[in-house]
């Protein structure tokens, strides 16, 4: 008996320190330059309806369901899905819009776990059309923050980003 107390013990002294650790935020973000005017850019970021279009997580579930709430591009706005074990369930709801600037969403996962995070656009004219900037970003709580010890989130999610920016650049440069 004693020594499953101490067995115990150290497990959760193991965990301890692990969450003490372990980051307590996470940001994954993407670049690209588009040769399209920042306007146009900002417009078809802010339809939920138009990501759909080039999302590389549509391409990991062609049969997911998806349901529209509120007038899309405005704040409010926002989207459920249900997916296959690829993308899950969950909910993004416009929740800040910057004209021609900025957008930010709430990131609402139920499945397979329940979190949440904050997606963002950065849109910025440059000499060559527009940079924009993809990413989502939150914090770690207990216990995902001793699971983040051991994951890179960057290179999880990242490639990700990538893809979808790329098919953004084709879809938005047609």
């Amino acid at each position: 008996m004693k020594i499953l107390l101490y067995i115990i013990g150290a497990l959760a002294l193991i965990i301890g320190i692990l969450h003490l650790i372990a980051p307590k935020t996470y940001q994954v973000d993407r670049k690209i330059i588009v040769s399209k005017e920042v306007d146009t850019v900002f417009k078809s970021l802010c339809s939920l309806k138009e990501q759909q279009i080039w999302s590389p997580w549509a391409e990991k579930d062609p049969e997911m369901k998806i349901t529209y709430n509120g007038t899309d591009g405005s704040i409010g706005s926002f989207t459920h899905w249900i997916g296959n074990e690829d993308v899950g369930e969950g909910e993004q709801e416009v929740t800040k819009i910057e004209p021609n600037s900025y957008i930010e969403t709430e990131l609402r996962f139920l499945k397979p776990w329940k979190s949440t995070s904050t997606g963002f656009f950065e849109i910025k004219p440059i000499a060559e059309g527009t940079e924009i900037t993809w990413g989502f970003k939150g914090e770690n709580t207990f216990p995902s923050t001793v699971m983040m010890v051991f994951m890179d989130l960057d290179k999880a999610i990242g490639p990700d980003f990538e893809k979808g920016l790329a098919k953004f650049k084709t879809y938005i440069e047609k």
